[in-house]
């Protein structure tokens, strides 16, 4: 089964970076990554009890770890998480 994620930048600074995420840009939750803890947080659900938000939150969450580590802390607009 194919998957698909899309994310779009909120907000960046120094410590913190914020994205929305979900399957399309019309039904978003939104996430936080503190870049010095490299910690997670789900500020949003995704609003929309047909798609679960656990599994779209876990994506994003791998797509913004290869952001920081493999891609030296580069953080896109917009990226997607595909497989």
């Amino acid at each position: 089964m194919a998957s698909y994620v899309l994310l779009l930048k909120e907000y960046e600074d120094n410590e913190i970076v914020v994205y929305r995420f979900g399957p399309n840009e019309d039904i978003m939750g939104k996430i936080e990554l503190n870049k010095f803890t490299r910690k997670f947080s789900e500020l949003e659900a995704i609003p929309n009890s047909n798609f679960p938000s656990k599994f779209y939150y876990e994506r994003a969450a791998q797509r913004l770890a290869i952001c920081l580590v493999r891609e030296g802390g580069i953080f896109p607009d917009r990226t997607a998480f595909e497989s």
